[in-house]
């Protein structure tokens, strides 16, 4: 072989979109996990500031990330079956005596509601 160059090896267009491929699907999951850290954070915040940060937030992207999963996870608490309620004092229906929490320990079972019946 006299004088013969020799060309570099051509790459393949397919190679060139498969990098393409592998760097977009890595930003995707990238930034699909990022938002799934930042709800998660607010979701562990007041309710005050849980509110005005959802009310901001676009249905389309709320059907994205695993709300339900990442709520049930910020909002568990570290109460154990068997822990004592904190004591409280809270007032009467009609407003005439306080009721404390411990008043009743040891005498009768008592069912804490939070919440609503309506």
């Amino acid at each position: 072989m006299t004088g013969a160059i020799l060309s570099p090896p051509r790459r393949s267009p397919f190679r060139r979109i498969g990098r393409w491929l592998l760097l977009l699907v890595g930003f995707l999951v990238a930034a699909h996990l990022s938002m799934c850290a930042a709800l998660y954070w607010v979701m562990c915040q007041t309710p005050d500031f849980f509110g005005r940060v959802m009310e901001r937030i676009p249905n389309p992207i709320m059907a994205v990330l695993p709300f339900e999963t990442l709520w049930m996870r910020a909002r568990q608490g570290a109460l154990k079956p068997g822990v004592m309620a904190p004591d409280f004092n809270l007032p009467t229906l009609d407003r005439t005596a306080m009721v404390r929490l411990s008043s009743f320990r040891g005498s009768r079972p008592v069912v804490l509601v939070f919440g609503s019946y309506t």
